[in-house]
Protein backbone atom coordinates (compact mmCIF):
# COMPACT_ATOMS: atom_id res chain seq x y z
CA UNK A 1 0.00 0.00 0.00
CA UNK A 2 1.38 3.39 -0.99
CA UNK A 3 2.17 5.93 1.68
CA UNK A 4 0.01 9.02 2.13
CA UNK A 5 1.10 12.37 0.67
CA UNK A 6 1.58 13.74 4.21
CA UNK A 7 3.81 10.82 5.20
CA UNK A 8 5.81 11.22 1.99
CA UNK A 9 6.23 14.94 2.59
CA UNK A 10 7.62 14.37 6.08
CA UNK A 11 10.35 12.14 4.65
CA UNK A 12 11.65 14.86 2.33
CA UNK A 13 14.89 16.00 3.87
CA UNK A 14 17.69 18.18 2.52
CA UNK A 15 19.04 15.31 0.43
CA UNK A 16 15.71 14.90 -1.33
CA UNK A 17 15.51 18.57 -2.35
CA UNK A 18 19.14 18.68 -3.46
CA UNK A 19 18.34 15.90 -5.91
CA UNK A 20 15.66 18.00 -7.62
CA UNK A 21 16.83 19.45 -10.92
CA UNK A 22 15.10 22.80 -10.40
CA UNK A 23 16.75 23.19 -6.98
CA UNK A 24 20.15 22.41 -8.48
CA UNK A 25 19.54 24.99 -11.22
CA UNK A 26 18.55 27.59 -8.60
CA UNK A 27 21.78 26.89 -6.72
CA UNK A 28 23.71 27.35 -9.97
CA UNK A 29 21.90 30.64 -10.64
CA UNK A 30 22.64 31.97 -7.13
CA UNK A 31 26.30 30.92 -7.34
CA UNK A 32 26.64 32.58 -10.74
CA UNK A 33 25.24 35.87 -9.45
CA UNK A 34 27.57 35.84 -6.44
CA UNK A 35 30.66 35.07 -8.51
CA UNK A 36 29.70 37.69 -11.10
CA UNK A 37 29.21 40.38 -8.45
CA UNK A 38 32.26 39.58 -6.29
CA UNK A 39 34.81 38.34 -8.86
CA UNK A 40 33.77 39.76 -12.26
CA UNK A 41 37.14 38.99 -13.87
CA UNK A 42 36.74 35.35 -12.89
CA UNK A 43 33.05 35.29 -13.81
CA UNK A 44 33.60 36.17 -17.47
CA UNK A 45 35.76 33.06 -17.76
CA UNK A 46 32.78 30.86 -16.77
CA UNK A 47 31.18 31.22 -20.20
CA UNK A 48 32.34 27.73 -21.36
CA UNK A 49 30.00 26.17 -18.75
CA UNK A 50 27.00 27.88 -20.32
CA UNK A 51 28.19 27.41 -23.90
CA UNK A 52 28.92 23.74 -23.24
CA UNK A 53 25.47 23.03 -21.85
CA UNK A 54 23.74 24.83 -24.72
CA UNK A 55 25.94 22.98 -27.23
CA UNK A 56 25.03 19.62 -25.67
CA UNK A 57 21.33 20.42 -25.89
CA UNK A 58 21.61 21.64 -29.48
CA UNK A 59 23.43 18.40 -30.27
CA UNK A 60 20.38 16.38 -29.26
CA UNK A 61 17.68 18.68 -30.74
CA UNK A 62 17.81 17.24 -34.28
CA UNK A 63 17.38 13.57 -33.17
CA UNK A 64 14.56 14.59 -30.82
CA UNK A 65 12.73 16.47 -33.57
CA UNK A 66 13.23 13.68 -36.10
CA UNK A 67 11.86 10.97 -33.81
CA UNK A 68 8.99 13.15 -32.57
CA UNK A 69 7.82 14.28 -35.99
CA UNK A 70 8.29 10.91 -37.74
CA UNK A 71 6.36 9.08 -35.03
CA UNK A 72 3.69 11.77 -34.95
CA UNK A 73 3.14 11.70 -38.72
CA UNK A 74 3.77 7.98 -39.19
CA UNK A 75 1.19 6.96 -36.56
CA UNK A 76 -1.51 9.45 -37.51
CA UNK A 77 -4.70 7.88 -38.85
CA UNK A 78 -4.75 10.02 -42.02
CA UNK A 79 -2.44 12.45 -43.81
CA UNK A 80 -5.33 14.90 -43.97
CA UNK A 81 -5.08 15.19 -40.22
CA UNK A 82 -1.44 16.26 -40.56
CA UNK A 83 -2.41 19.03 -42.98
CA UNK A 84 -5.26 20.13 -40.73
CA UNK A 85 -3.01 20.44 -37.67
CA UNK A 86 -0.39 22.30 -39.70
CA UNK A 87 -2.95 24.73 -41.12
CA UNK A 88 -4.47 25.47 -37.71
CA UNK A 89 -1.01 26.01 -36.24
CA UNK A 90 -0.05 28.51 -38.95
CA UNK A 91 -3.31 30.45 -38.50
CA UNK A 92 -2.67 30.61 -34.75
CA UNK A 93 0.97 31.68 -35.27
CA UNK A 94 0.05 34.50 -37.67
CA UNK A 95 -2.66 35.87 -35.37
CA UNK A 96 -0.44 35.76 -32.27
CA UNK A 97 2.55 37.28 -34.07
CA UNK A 98 0.41 40.17 -35.31
CA UNK A 99 -1.02 40.70 -31.84
CA UNK A 100 2.45 40.72 -30.26
CA UNK A 101 3.76 43.26 -32.73
CA UNK A 102 0.72 45.46 -32.24
CA UNK A 103 1.29 45.34 -28.47
CA UNK A 104 4.94 46.38 -29.00
CA UNK A 105 3.83 49.37 -31.08
CA UNK A 106 1.15 50.43 -28.60
CA UNK A 107 3.47 50.24 -25.59
CA UNK A 108 6.23 52.10 -27.46
CA UNK A 109 3.83 54.89 -28.42
CA UNK A 110 2.36 55.18 -24.94
CA UNK A 111 5.58 55.13 -22.85
CA UNK A 112 8.12 56.57 -25.36
CA UNK A 113 11.10 54.66 -23.90
CA UNK A 114 13.63 56.40 -26.20
CA UNK A 115 12.34 59.93 -25.79
CA UNK A 116 14.73 62.45 -24.25
CA UNK A 117 17.97 60.82 -25.42
CA UNK A 118 18.33 63.25 -28.39
CA UNK A 119 21.15 61.31 -30.02
CA UNK A 120 22.51 62.63 -33.32
CA UNK A 121 22.67 59.96 -36.03
CA UNK A 122 26.06 61.36 -37.15
CA UNK A 123 27.55 60.37 -33.77
CA UNK A 124 26.81 56.67 -34.28
CA UNK A 125 28.94 54.11 -36.06
CA UNK A 126 28.30 50.58 -37.30
CA UNK A 127 31.73 49.62 -35.96
CA UNK A 128 30.07 48.88 -32.60
CA UNK A 129 27.71 46.28 -34.08
CA UNK A 130 28.37 42.52 -33.94
CA UNK A 131 30.19 41.06 -36.94
CA UNK A 132 27.77 40.13 -39.71
CA UNK A 133 24.89 42.30 -38.49
CA UNK A 134 25.11 44.90 -41.24
CA UNK A 135 25.60 42.37 -44.02
CA UNK A 136 22.74 40.07 -43.13
CA UNK A 137 19.61 40.51 -45.22
CA UNK A 138 16.48 38.43 -44.93
CA UNK A 139 13.72 38.22 -47.49
CA UNK A 140 10.89 35.75 -47.96
CA UNK A 141 12.29 33.80 -50.98
CA UNK A 142 15.67 33.33 -49.28
CA UNK A 143 13.97 32.24 -46.08
CA UNK A 144 11.85 29.64 -47.90
CA UNK A 145 14.86 28.30 -49.80
CA UNK A 146 16.86 28.08 -46.57
CA UNK A 147 14.38 25.49 -45.30
CA UNK A 148 15.52 23.04 -48.00
CA UNK A 149 18.78 21.33 -46.93
CA UNK A 150 21.58 20.48 -49.36
CA UNK A 151 20.98 16.77 -48.72
CA UNK A 152 18.62 14.81 -46.54
CA UNK A 153 21.48 14.09 -44.13
CA UNK A 154 22.96 17.60 -44.07
CA UNK A 155 19.76 18.80 -42.40
CA UNK A 156 21.02 17.12 -39.23
CA UNK A 157 24.47 18.74 -39.38
CA UNK A 158 23.52 22.34 -40.20
CA UNK A 159 21.98 22.96 -36.77
CA UNK A 160 18.74 24.55 -38.01
CA UNK A 161 15.25 23.46 -36.96
CA UNK A 162 13.22 23.95 -40.14
CA UNK A 163 15.33 21.75 -42.47
CA UNK A 164 15.10 18.94 -39.90
CA UNK A 165 11.34 19.51 -39.71
CA UNK A 166 11.02 19.27 -43.51
CA UNK A 167 13.01 16.04 -43.75
CA UNK A 168 11.16 14.53 -40.78
CA UNK A 169 7.71 15.37 -42.15
CA UNK A 170 8.58 13.95 -45.58
CA UNK A 171 10.05 10.82 -43.97
CA UNK A 172 6.95 10.35 -41.82
CA UNK A 173 4.64 10.85 -44.82
CA UNK A 174 6.73 8.32 -46.75
CA UNK A 175 6.32 5.75 -43.98
CA UNK A 176 2.59 6.38 -43.91
CA UNK A 177 2.32 6.09 -47.70
CA UNK A 178 4.28 2.81 -47.87
CA UNK A 179 2.11 1.28 -45.18
CA UNK A 180 2.73 -2.16 -43.65
CA UNK A 181 6.21 -2.77 -45.18
CA UNK A 182 7.49 0.35 -43.38
CA UNK A 183 6.04 -0.49 -39.95
CA UNK A 184 9.26 -2.18 -38.89
CA UNK A 185 11.16 1.02 -39.62
CA UNK A 186 8.59 3.00 -37.63
CA UNK A 187 9.09 0.69 -34.65
CA UNK A 188 12.83 1.21 -35.06
CA UNK A 189 12.40 4.97 -34.87
CA UNK A 190 10.33 4.48 -31.72
CA UNK A 191 13.14 2.47 -30.12
CA UNK A 192 15.66 5.11 -31.16
CA UNK A 193 13.48 7.77 -29.53
CA UNK A 194 13.74 5.91 -26.20
CA UNK A 195 17.53 6.04 -26.46
CA UNK A 196 17.49 9.70 -27.49
CA UNK A 197 15.39 10.72 -24.50
CA UNK A 198 17.60 8.70 -22.18
CA UNK A 199 20.53 10.78 -23.48
CA UNK A 200 18.50 13.96 -22.90
CA UNK A 201 18.12 12.94 -19.26
CA UNK A 202 21.89 12.56 -18.95
CA UNK A 203 22.57 15.89 -20.63
CA UNK A 204 20.13 17.62 -18.29
CA UNK A 205 22.41 16.71 -15.39
CA UNK A 206 24.72 19.50 -16.61
CA UNK A 207 21.96 22.15 -16.46
CA UNK A 208 23.11 23.58 -13.07
CA UNK A 209 26.59 24.17 -14.52
CA UNK A 210 25.05 25.86 -17.54
CA UNK A 211 22.97 28.10 -15.29
CA UNK A 212 26.01 28.98 -13.20
CA UNK A 213 28.12 29.91 -16.24
CA UNK A 214 25.34 31.93 -17.89
CA UNK A 215 24.55 34.09 -14.86
CA UNK A 216 28.20 34.55 -13.86
CA UNK A 217 29.01 35.82 -17.36
CA UNK A 218 26.02 38.19 -17.48
CA UNK A 219 26.62 39.79 -14.07
CA UNK A 220 30.40 39.85 -14.40
CA UNK A 221 30.53 41.29 -17.91
CA UNK A 222 27.67 43.81 -17.86
CA UNK A 223 26.67 44.68 -14.31
CA UNK A 224 23.67 46.80 -13.41
CA UNK A 225 25.69 50.02 -13.34
CA UNK A 226 26.47 49.88 -17.07
CA UNK A 227 22.84 50.12 -18.17
CA UNK A 228 22.12 53.79 -17.28
CA UNK A 229 19.08 55.17 -19.11
CA UNK A 230 18.69 51.98 -21.13
CA UNK A 231 17.26 50.40 -17.99
CA UNK A 232 13.94 51.99 -18.86
CA UNK A 233 13.75 50.02 -22.12
CA UNK A 234 14.58 46.80 -20.27
CA UNK A 235 11.95 47.55 -17.60
CA UNK A 236 9.21 48.46 -20.09
CA UNK A 237 9.94 45.49 -22.35
CA UNK A 238 10.07 43.06 -19.43
CA UNK A 239 6.85 44.43 -17.97
CA UNK A 240 5.14 44.16 -21.37
CA UNK A 241 6.19 40.52 -21.69
CA UNK A 242 4.90 39.74 -18.19
CA UNK A 243 1.55 41.46 -18.81
CA UNK A 244 1.21 39.75 -22.19
CA UNK A 245 1.88 36.37 -20.60
CA UNK A 246 -0.63 37.02 -17.82
CA UNK A 247 -3.41 38.45 -20.00
CA UNK A 248 -3.11 36.68 -23.37
CA UNK A 249 -1.56 33.35 -22.44
CA UNK A 250 -3.54 33.27 -19.20
CA UNK A 251 -6.75 33.92 -21.13
CA UNK A 252 -6.03 31.21 -23.70
CA UNK A 253 -5.31 28.71 -20.94
CA UNK A 254 -8.49 29.65 -19.09
CA UNK A 255 -10.34 28.86 -22.30
CA UNK A 256 -8.80 25.40 -22.27
CA UNK A 257 -9.66 24.99 -18.57
CA UNK A 258 -6.11 25.23 -17.21
CA UNK A 259 -4.18 27.63 -14.97
CA UNK A 260 -1.21 29.68 -16.23
CA UNK A 261 0.46 29.64 -12.82
CA UNK A 262 0.17 25.87 -12.56
CA UNK A 263 1.64 25.51 -16.05
CA UNK A 264 4.57 27.74 -15.06
CA UNK A 265 5.11 25.61 -11.96
CA UNK A 266 5.06 22.49 -14.16
CA UNK A 267 7.68 24.10 -16.42
CA UNK A 268 9.74 25.62 -13.60
CA UNK A 269 12.93 23.76 -14.52
CA UNK A 270 12.70 24.85 -18.15
CA UNK A 271 11.99 28.47 -17.14
CA UNK A 272 15.04 28.58 -14.88
CA UNK A 273 17.24 27.10 -17.60
CA UNK A 274 15.95 29.65 -20.13
CA UNK A 275 16.65 32.59 -17.81
CA UNK A 276 20.13 31.30 -17.04
CA UNK A 277 21.31 30.25 -20.50
CA UNK A 278 19.28 32.58 -22.79
CA UNK A 279 18.65 29.62 -25.08
CA UNK A 280 15.25 28.28 -26.13
CA UNK A 281 16.75 25.23 -27.86
CA UNK A 282 18.20 24.14 -24.53
CA UNK A 283 14.72 23.15 -23.33
CA UNK A 284 13.08 21.97 -26.58
CA UNK A 285 13.71 18.24 -26.00
CA UNK A 286 12.16 18.38 -22.53
CA UNK A 287 9.28 20.54 -23.74
CA UNK A 288 8.36 17.85 -26.26
CA UNK A 289 8.18 15.21 -23.55
CA UNK A 290 6.37 17.42 -21.06
CA UNK A 291 3.69 18.51 -23.51
CA UNK A 292 2.95 14.87 -24.37
CA UNK A 293 2.92 13.90 -20.70
CA UNK A 294 0.53 16.78 -20.04
CA UNK A 295 -2.04 15.25 -22.39
CA UNK A 296 -1.49 16.71 -25.88
CA UNK A 297 -1.44 14.10 -28.65
CA UNK A 298 1.83 13.17 -30.30
CA UNK A 299 0.89 14.46 -33.80
CA UNK A 300 -0.02 17.89 -32.41
CA UNK A 301 3.11 18.11 -30.27
CA UNK A 302 5.32 16.81 -33.07
CA UNK A 303 4.08 19.40 -35.56
CA UNK A 304 3.09 22.45 -33.49
CA UNK A 305 5.88 22.73 -30.93
CA UNK A 306 8.93 22.47 -33.26
CA UNK A 307 7.28 24.67 -35.91
CA UNK A 308 6.54 27.25 -33.23
CA UNK A 309 10.27 27.67 -32.63
CA UNK A 310 10.47 29.33 -36.06
CA UNK A 311 6.96 30.65 -36.72
CA UNK A 312 5.63 31.58 -33.26
CA UNK A 313 8.29 33.85 -31.77
CA UNK A 314 6.01 35.92 -29.55
CA UNK A 315 8.76 37.54 -27.50
CA UNK A 316 10.76 38.41 -30.61
CA UNK A 317 7.66 39.97 -32.20
CA UNK A 318 7.16 42.34 -29.24
CA UNK A 319 10.90 43.12 -29.23
CA UNK A 320 11.08 44.02 -32.93
CA UNK A 321 8.40 46.71 -32.95
CA UNK A 322 9.21 48.14 -29.52
CA UNK A 323 12.96 48.33 -30.21
CA UNK A 324 12.38 49.96 -33.60
CA UNK A 325 10.26 52.66 -31.97
CA UNK A 326 12.86 53.10 -29.21
CA UNK A 327 15.61 53.73 -31.78
CA UNK A 328 13.47 56.20 -33.71
CA UNK A 329 12.56 58.09 -30.54
CA UNK A 330 16.19 58.14 -29.37
CA UNK A 331 17.19 59.81 -32.66
CA UNK A 332 14.15 62.15 -32.61
CA UNK A 333 12.73 60.50 -35.76
CA UNK A 334 8.95 60.73 -35.96
CA UNK A 335 7.16 57.71 -37.45
CA UNK A 336 3.57 58.22 -38.51
CA UNK A 337 0.90 55.62 -37.80
CA UNK A 338 1.00 54.61 -41.47
CA UNK A 339 4.78 54.13 -41.38
CA UNK A 340 4.46 52.08 -38.20
CA UNK A 341 1.85 49.82 -39.79
CA UNK A 342 4.10 49.29 -42.82
CA UNK A 343 6.92 48.43 -40.41
CA UNK A 344 4.64 45.92 -38.66
CA UNK A 345 3.78 44.25 -41.97
CA UNK A 346 7.44 43.93 -42.98
CA UNK A 347 8.42 42.54 -39.59
CA UNK A 348 5.62 39.98 -39.81
CA UNK A 349 7.68 38.43 -42.62
CA UNK A 350 11.23 39.03 -41.40
CA UNK A 351 10.46 37.71 -37.90
CA UNK A 352 9.80 34.25 -39.34
CA UNK A 353 13.50 33.90 -40.06
CA UNK A 354 14.71 34.77 -36.57
CA UNK A 355 15.32 31.18 -35.48
CA UNK A 356 17.36 30.34 -38.56
CA UNK A 357 19.73 33.33 -38.54
CA UNK A 358 23.02 33.56 -36.61
CA UNK A 359 22.49 36.28 -33.99
CA UNK A 360 18.75 35.65 -33.83
CA UNK A 361 16.37 38.50 -33.10
CA UNK A 362 19.05 41.23 -33.15
CA UNK A 363 20.04 40.34 -36.71
CA UNK A 364 16.38 40.24 -37.76
CA UNK A 365 15.95 43.70 -36.22
CA UNK A 366 18.94 44.90 -38.26
CA UNK A 367 17.49 43.39 -41.42
CA UNK A 368 14.09 44.98 -40.77
CA UNK A 369 15.64 48.40 -40.09
CA UNK A 370 17.58 48.21 -43.35
CA UNK A 371 14.45 47.29 -45.33
CA UNK A 372 12.23 49.96 -43.77
CA UNK A 373 14.88 52.68 -44.03
CA UNK A 374 13.46 55.15 -41.50
CA UNK A 375 16.15 54.51 -38.86
CA UNK A 376 19.88 54.35 -39.71
CA UNK A 377 21.56 50.99 -39.22
CA UNK A 378 24.15 52.58 -36.91
CA UNK A 379 21.39 53.25 -34.35
CA UNK A 380 21.49 49.55 -33.43
CA UNK A 381 24.70 50.30 -31.52
CA UNK A 382 22.49 51.91 -28.86
CA UNK A 383 20.96 48.60 -27.75
CA UNK A 384 23.61 46.03 -28.63
CA UNK A 385 25.02 46.22 -25.09
CA UNK A 386 21.70 45.34 -23.45
CA UNK A 387 20.50 42.82 -26.00
CA UNK A 388 21.31 39.92 -23.70
CA UNK A 389 19.00 41.36 -21.02
CA UNK A 390 16.22 41.87 -23.55
CA UNK A 391 16.83 38.32 -24.73
CA UNK A 392 15.65 36.97 -21.36
CA UNK A 393 12.13 38.31 -21.88
CA UNK A 394 12.11 37.37 -25.57
CA UNK A 395 12.93 33.72 -25.03
CA UNK A 396 10.78 33.21 -21.93
CA UNK A 397 7.73 34.68 -23.69
CA UNK A 398 8.40 32.63 -26.82
CA UNK A 399 8.81 29.29 -25.04
CA UNK A 400 5.73 29.81 -22.86
CA UNK A 401 3.87 30.93 -25.97
CA UNK A 402 4.70 27.71 -27.78
CA UNK A 403 3.60 25.63 -24.80
CA UNK A 404 0.26 27.48 -24.79
CA UNK A 405 0.00 27.11 -28.58
CA UNK A 406 0.48 23.35 -28.33
CA UNK A 407 -2.24 23.06 -25.68
CA UNK A 408 -4.60 25.34 -27.61
CA UNK A 409 -4.14 23.53 -30.95
CA UNK A 410 -4.52 20.14 -29.26
CA UNK A 411 -7.82 21.26 -27.70
CA UNK A 412 -8.91 22.76 -31.04
CA UNK A 413 -8.23 19.35 -32.63
CA UNK A 414 -10.01 17.60 -29.74
CA UNK A 415 -6.77 15.75 -29.02
CA UNK A 416 -6.11 17.01 -25.52
CA UNK A 417 -6.77 15.04 -22.34
CA UNK A 418 -7.99 17.84 -20.07
CA UNK A 419 -8.53 15.67 -16.99
CA UNK A 420 -5.04 14.25 -17.27
CA UNK A 421 -3.61 17.77 -17.69
CA UNK A 422 -5.39 19.01 -14.57
CA UNK A 423 -4.07 16.05 -12.57
CA UNK A 424 -0.51 16.60 -13.84
CA UNK A 425 -0.59 20.33 -13.07
CA UNK A 426 -2.00 19.62 -9.59
CA UNK A 427 1.03 17.40 -8.91
CA UNK A 428 -0.99 14.20 -8.59
CA UNK A 429 0.39 10.78 -9.39
CA UNK A 430 -0.51 10.19 -13.02
CA UNK A 431 0.07 6.78 -14.61
CA UNK A 432 2.53 6.79 -17.52
CA UNK A 433 1.11 6.74 -21.00
CA UNK A 434 1.46 3.60 -23.08
CA UNK A 435 4.42 3.19 -25.40
CA UNK A 436 2.10 3.48 -28.40
CA UNK A 437 0.75 6.84 -27.21
CA UNK A 438 3.56 9.02 -25.90
CA UNK A 439 7.09 8.97 -24.58
CA UNK A 440 7.99 9.73 -20.95
CA UNK A 441 9.52 12.99 -19.84
CA UNK A 442 13.32 12.67 -19.42
CA UNK A 443 13.99 13.49 -15.76
CA UNK A 444 16.68 13.13 -13.14
CA UNK A 445 16.27 10.53 -10.42
CA UNK A 446 13.74 11.56 -7.75
CA UNK A 447 12.63 14.63 -9.74
CA UNK A 448 8.98 15.59 -9.35
CA UNK A 449 6.54 15.49 -10.96
CA UNK A 450 8.01 12.52 -12.83
CA UNK A 451 6.17 9.96 -14.90
CA UNK A 452 7.57 6.48 -14.86
CA UNK A 453 9.16 5.13 -18.01
CA UNK A 454 6.70 3.78 -20.52
CA UNK A 455 6.55 0.07 -21.01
Amino acid sequence: MSSSPHATATKRGVGYWLRQLWVQVLIGVAAGIVVGAVWPSVAVQMQPFSDGFVALMKMIVAPVLFCTVVLGVGKVDSLGRVGRVGAKSLVYFVVLTGLCMAVGLIVGNVFHPGAGMHIAASSLSTDDLPEGTTSTHIDLPDFILSIIPGTMFSAFTEGEILPVMLVSVLFGIGIKAVGEPAQGLLRGVENISKIVFKVVGWVMRTAPLGAFGGLALTVGKYGIGTLHQLLILIAIFSATCVVFILVVFGGLLRYTGLSLFKLCRYLKEEILIILATCSSEAVLPRMVGKMEHLGASRPVVGLTLPAGYSFNLDGTAIYLTMSSLFLAQALDIHLSIGEQLVMLGIMMLTSKGAAGVPGGAFVVLASSVSIIGHVPMAALALIVGIDRFLNEGRILTTVLGNAVATIFIAKWEKEFDLERAKAVLDGKDVPPLGADEHRPVPVLPDATPAPAAAG
